[in-house]
């Protein structure tokens, strides 16, 4: 891979994947963006601070990247924040919350696509991979609950489903796929870690290493499919 692009590089996983990109990659050229200056640099490394949900600041960065790209990685997401935290029932739904993770979740790594799914490489294999999550599974769901993070994901496992579609006509060697990453020990994930089993919180460096083997497997076949960190096809 010549050219790689990673969203959310100032997150934990979006970290481990950019740092492990980069010592597998070096002559890679790596673009990162994220709302924040990552806090580590790296040789091969260009930054990007970025509103996900700014059209226009997407469009014009994505113009900035002139070489075709044959990887985009969408690590970003949002579980629960101020005043924001998972549904335990009905009686917990807001507009203001649904609004937000669909906007986060679903919305920006759509936009993102919109105008850098047309960059991938046409001549060889290429990827967009974007983080989902096992609770979008609509077959999986066997606890409910968490309705607007579990609602998000779906919506986003059925953009990438839509758009892998249309990217075959254009793109014959691309693959668009979603990611789930297991349980990862960060920010995300802290308040629900006392209810993971024992060897299922993973640390984002293993979260990130086996999120990448599952990358390195994808072909155009498996394109609109959504993966396990392990390699397992999760059920729509």
């Amino acid at each position: 891979m010549n050219n790689i692009v990673v969203f959310g590089g100032s997150g934990a996983i979006g970290e481990a994947l950019v740092k492990q990109l980069s010592n597998e990659n070096p002559q890679a050229k790596l673009h990162v963006f994220s709302r924040n200056i990552p806090a580590y640099s790296l040789s091969n490394m260009t930054t990007y601070t970025l509103d996900f949900l700014n059209e226009d600041q997407l469009e014009n960065n994505a113009a900035r990247i002139k070489d075709p790209i044959d990887l985009v990685i969408v690590a970003t997401g949002k579980l629960h924040g101020k005043g924001c935290s998972p549904e335990k029932s009905l009686r917990d739904l807001s507009y203001e919350k649904m609004m937000e993770l669909y906007s986060v979740n679903t919305i920006g790594p759509a936009m993102i696509a919109k105008y850098f799914l047309p960059k991938l490489n046409r001549k060889s294999r290429s990827v967009f991979a974007a983080i989902s999550a096992r609770v979008g599974s609509i077959e999986d769901n066997r606890l409910g609950g968490w309705y607007a993070y579990r609602m998000s994901k779906t919506a986003l496992n059925m953009f990438l489903k839509t758009a892998s579609i249309e990217q075959k006509r254009t793109h014959k060697n691309s693959a668009v796929i979603g990611l789930h990453p297991g349980t990862v020990d960060s920010d995300l994930s802290k308040p629900f870690q006392s209810n993971v089993p024992q060897g299922k919180l993973f640390t984002p460096d293993y979260s990130a290493e086996k999120l990448l083997s599952v990358i390195k497997g994808v072909t155009p076949a498996d394109s609109g499919q959504i993966f396990a960190w392990d390699g397992e096809i999760i059920p729509y």
